[in-house]
């Protein structure tokens, strides 16, 4: 069976200026959500487990790469979207999270990651070596460190492939993508005057170099995997801002893929675009349209509106109090905001609630906060939201009600927040 991704550059490639969005989350609430999108359109879905998530030692979801995978198809089967419908992606596979470890250690767990991945029947694999390690010179990584390393984690993700296939004649080969011109997963850090955008030369380079790599390895076939390079559009967003698609700012790296019909290109970080800048990137070669916090972000910003038709509602004595819980959790544990949240104790209390950067998404699936959202559903259960309340706190959840397109329920209206970016993303790729 063909790769769905595979399918979709040879549309392309007749002229089609088709996509897909890549769905970057672990959350239970978002998977369901998009994975009912993809039932309803009967479309492939993509949904990327980051490294930082998911790995060999269990990520912070304290996840194997099977485990997640299982989790999913579960999910998927249940809901009634057909297994040759549901692509899982590993995202930013290397050393991302092995950074402290010299070259030797750092590149043997990142060979187990991506080997664990293909081996559990992950279908795109992201190969990002562009991170420093331990005992790297100072100064950029050369294109050539960063192919090399890339070269033998395409090697151990074949093998995996291997493996997972011998017991699964079925099996989809695998299909890749390399480059990283983006900061970290899951947004900038800190506040930004100006993006620059890849320069046409540079994604030439990147290429040009993986293939003789590759070649040198023994691999050259392997090139026939390859369909997309990262790089940077020119959009990105941090605590309270977003850089919006500037199609004229990327016309020459865009005008640079006609030399190269094999690939199309990666956007990360293209949350909080709006519907025209994601449908333009897609029209300009930017086929797969990376999203990740937007998602937990919708879903936050549904549970916030739920809490305060609950403090409406409810007597205070049986309140839920998510927005209280969900504080109470990040301060206690505050390792997964600390580094990404700066300014004063108002401004810090501001961004976690309420930064595009959405740190918030590492303590939705804690249990307490998990428990008080239960809760939140069950109370709105048992005190009803008016429909004219609705319409005050959630305006485009209430137009489908109305209309009879979701229920009235608290849980419904939770995953709307996230269907709400979903529905951007199906315009973009002509879904």
């Amino acid at each position: 069976m063909k790769h769905p991704i595979q399918e979709m550059m040879e549309k392309r490639r007749q002229g089609i200026k088709c996509g897909i969005p890549s769905y970057c989350t672990a959350n239970p609430l978002v998977l369901e959500t998009v994975l009912k999108r993809a039932k309803a359109l009967d479309a492939p879905v993509l949904i990327e487990a980051t490294a930082n998530q998911v790995n060999q030692y269990g990520g912070y979801t304290g996840m194997l790469p099977a485990d997640f995978y299982d989790m999913v198809s579960k999910m998927a089967a249940e809901i009634g979207v057909p297994e040759h419908h549901v692509i899982l992606a590993g995202d930013h596979l290397g050393p991302l999270t092995w950074q402290n470890l010299p070259e030797k250690e750092a590149m043997e767990r990142s060979v187990e990651l991506v080997y664990q991945f293909a081996k559990a029947g992950f279908t795109k694999i992201h190969l990002d070596t562009s991170m420093k390690v331990a005992d790297d010179p100072e100064g950029l990584l050369s294109t050539e460190t960063i192919a090399r390393r890339g070269a033998e984690l395409y090697k151990a993700s074949i093998k995996g492939y291997e493996e997972l296939k011998a017991g699964k004649p079925e099996a989809v080969r695998p299909v890749f993508v390399i480059g990283s011109e983006v900061p970290i997963p899951g947004g900038a850090q800190e506040a930004e005057d100006s993006l620059a955008v890849t320069s046409p030369d540079a994604f030439r380079d990147t290429v040009a170099t993986y293939k003789r790599i590759f070649k040198e390895a023994g691999i050259e076939d392997g090139w026939k995997d390859v369909v997309a390079v990262v790089v940077q559009p020119g959009v990105e967003f941090g605590d309270d801002q977003v850089f919006l698609y500037d199609h004229e700012a990327a016309t020459s790296l865009c005008a640079a893929l006609e030399d190269y019909p094999e690939v199309c290109f990666e956007g990360h970080s293209t949350d909080y675009q709006s519907a025209e800048c994601l449908k333009n990137m897609v029209q300009d070669g930017i086929a797969i349209l990376k999203v990740g916090p937007a998602l937990t972000y919708g879903l936050r910003e549904a549970l916030f509106s739920l809490s305060f038709m609950e403090k409406e509602l409810v007597p205070a004595e049986k309140r839920a109090d998510f927005i209280e819980t969900l504080e109470k959790v990040m301060l206690d544990n505050p390792g997964n905001w600390q580094k990404h949240y700066h300014g004063n104790e108002e401004q810090l209390a501001l961004a976690r609630k309420y930064s595009f950067s959405d740190r918030a998404r590492y303590y939705i699936g804690q249990p307490e906060v998990v428990a008080a959202m239960d809760k939140l559903f069950a109370n709105l259960k048992e005190y009803p939201i008016p429909m004219n309340m609705l319409h005050q706190y959630m305006p485009l959840s209430y137009n489908k009600v109305r209309d009879g397109l979701i229920p009235l329920d608290a849980r419904e209206l939770a995953m709307d927040g996230v269907t709400n970016f979903v529905l951007d993303y199906e315009y973009a790729v002509s879904l």
